[in-house]
C-alpha cells in the first residue's frame, strides 16, 4: 500500500492513502512528480471553501502542468469524491498532469469525471485551513 504526505510551509502535515489498485497510472504519476520534487514550493492556487483546495500548477495560476498529460482512470474506479478525497484536476477528459484537488465535502457530480486516487487519512484539519497561495513545503510518497 502506498501512502504519502503533503507538508505545508505554514505548518501541518496531511497524510494520504493512495488507491494504486483503482488508479495505478495516476498514483504512479503523482509519485514520480513527488519524488522529483516537482510539488515542493508550489501553491494551492484555487481554494473554494466548502468545495476544494487545488494545487500542483507550476505557475500558480491553474494553467500549467508537467509538460505532458495522463489518462483519466474513472472506469471501474469505486472511489468517490467524499470529504478528504484526493482527485486529479483536468481541463477535459485525459488532460490531467500535475494538478490535484482535495474535497472539503462529498461531490457526487465529480464521480466518473475526475480520477479519485487517494484519501486524506490524517490532517484534514490542516486542509480545512488552507488559503489561496499557501505553499507545499514537501510532498512525499512511500510504500508501506
Amino acid at each position: 500500500m502506498k501512502k504519502g504526505s503533503i507538508e505545508l510551509e505554514k505548518g501541518g502535515k496531511i497524510l494520504i492513502e493512495f488507491f494504486d489498485q483503482a488508479a495505478p497510472g495516476t498514483v504512479a504519476n503523482f509519485e514520480k512528480l513527488a519524488n522529483q520534487g516537482f510539488y515542493n514550493g508550489l501553491t494551492f492556487h484555487r481554494v473554494i471553501p466548502g468545495f476544494v483546495a487545488q494545487g500542483g500548477c507550476p505557475y500558480g495560476t491553474g494553467t500549467g502542468g508537467p509538460g505532458y498529460t495522463i489518462k483519466c482512470e474513472t472506469k471501474n474506479n469505486p472511489h468517490k469524491h467524499v470529504r478528504g478525497a484526493l482527485s486529479m484536476a483536468h481541463a477535459g477528459k485525459d488532460t490531467g498532469g500535475s494538478q490535484f484537488f482535495i474535497c472539503y465535502d462529498a461531490f457526487p457530480h465529480l464521480d466518473g469525471v475526475h480520477t479519485v486516487f487517494g484519501q486524506v487519512i490524517e490532517g484534514m484539519s490542516y486542509v480545512d485551513q488552507i488559503k489561496p497561495g499557501d505553499k507545499m513545503k514537501e510532498v512525499k510518497v512511500w510504500e508501506e
